[in-house]
């Protein structure tokens, strides 16, 4: 299942969603920060649970903004206020909650502005950009406990995984001794040509605290997941929903060493990231192992294309979004297929919704999406440096490797400041 389908409708899954929402309950009011595709995924989903009014919503592109009001004003009946800044999106009287679904670089900042003016949150992944900026984000929500935050860690909520993990963690696999976790796909680039941004698009506000590089579509809108200096790579992106799941189902924190070794061998000089990577970190129970290949080769089993190998001393098994399926050692027992589709994306935001009506704990609190991006930062540093790292979780430090531990924060570009203080 690719990302763009997992979001897919499921009459079980919408049923679930509203079911979660009292009849007479009032509507929350909404404001959404980053209007391109991912924001108007997350807005539908809001709908499809219902219970919403999207009152405002905030875009450096003003076709962005103007495109994603009018599909909101058929949607709901209303067209909502548009902002470029969301300083002053964030200003707007009666505001319940906010969606952030911006590049990376942009969801440190709007979300500690967020929770400074008490507004619950629905941030997608990856939490920060940097893991200083993470660390700086989850302190800040501490700040603030009586609001709620969700991180958009959508296979939370997929059947398969969940009871995937319950499986493992009733021993039936015996112990894991290791875990090996792929995403390979064919990468989509676009023109990599430098040229001046469309008309509608401020460049400079969308790199924000970044650095500028000179526009091109290919690190534009949507394809910024395989540039260095916005996504980081598709392990970042993609693959970290993988390396949640992972530590969800071992029920692990933070590796304790990690290191990594790629390179871009295929889209030389059209990416920055690598298009294959292996990533290997070092956990308390076992080691996980991480494997992309992003330039289209020919797969010998596309079925495991996207997913998990769970190896264990009893059993292996193979985990993705709507099927797990159990392996025995015996090579005559036949294997155990279990397919349970789930509409993830809705049920996400469902949990989200919920737990702002209730004031209950939602299924991804930011200390926990925080284990998971900076494990997969890591790794992107580990990667950098061409060493193996020590990470000493306690202190949240590399140790042994001052260039390395330097790759942890990233410096700001004017006038912009990091908003970690340590």
């Amino acid at each position: 299942m690719n990302r763009r389908q997992f979001l897919g409708t499921t009459i079980t899954g919408l049923a679930a969603a509203r079911l979660a929402r009292p009849a007479d309950a009032k509507k929350l009011k909404l404001g959404l920060i980053g209007c391109g595709w991912y924001g108007l995924v997350n807005v539908n989903a809001a709908f499809k649970v219902g219970g919403v009014e999207v009152l405002a919503i905030c875009d450096v592109d003003s076709q962005h903004l103007k495109d994603a009001a009018d599909k909101i004003a058929k949607l709901q009946g209303a067209r909502p206020k548009t902002f470029k800044l969301y300083e002053e999106m964030l200003a707007v009287p009666g505001l319940d909650a906010v969606i952030i679904a911006t590049p990376p670089q942009w969801h440190a900042l709007p979300f500690i502005a967020a929770l400074a003016r008490n507004l619950d949150i629905y941030c997608e992944k990856p939490l920060a950009y940097d893991i200083r900026e993470g660390r700086a984000m989850v302190d800040a929500a501490k700040r603030k406990p009586g609001c709620i935050v969700q991180i958009g860690f959508q296979r939370r909520q997929s059947r398969a995984i969940q009871q995937a993990r319950d499986y493992i963690q009733a021993g039936n696999a015996g112990r894991i001794v290791h875990v090996d976790a792929q995403i390979h796909y064919t990468a989509g680039i676009k023109d990599t040509t430098p040229q001046d941004p469309p008309a509608s698009l401020d460049w400079d506000l969308w790199c924000g605290p970044a650095p500028k590089l000179p526009y091109c579509p290919q690190i534009g809108h949507f394809a910024w997941r395989l540039e260095k200096e916005y996504g980081n790579g598709h392990l970042v992106d993609w693959g970290i929903h993988l390396i949640d799941a992972t530590r969800v189902i071992l029920g692990e924190t933070m590796p304790r060493t990690v290191q990594a070794a790629g390179g871009i061998y295929q889209l030389k000089g059209k990416i920055t990231t690598p298009d294959i990577l292996t990533a290997h970190w070092e956990f308390a129970q076992c080691p996980v192992t991480w494997r992309h290949r992003i330039w289209g080769a020919a797969e010998y089993a596309p079925e495991v294309d996207n997913g998990i190998f769970f190896y264990g001393e009893k059993e292996t098994l193979f985990v993705t979004d709507n099927k797990w399926i159990v392996i025995p050692k015996d090579k005559k027992a036949e294997r155990k297929v279990n397919e349970v589709k789930s509409d993830a994306g809705v049920q996400h935001m469902a949990d989200f919704l919920e737990a702002v009506r209730t004031r209950r704990a939602p299924a991804c609190q930011p200390e926990d999406a925080f284990h998971s991006a900076a494990t997969v930062q890591l790794a992107m540093i580990a990667y950098q440096a061409g060493a193996k790292l020590v990470w000493d979780a306690q202190a949240e430090q590399i140790v042994g490797h001052d260039a390395a531990a330097k790759l942890l924060k990233r410096d700001y570009r004017a006038p912009w400041n990091h908003p970690w203080k340590g």
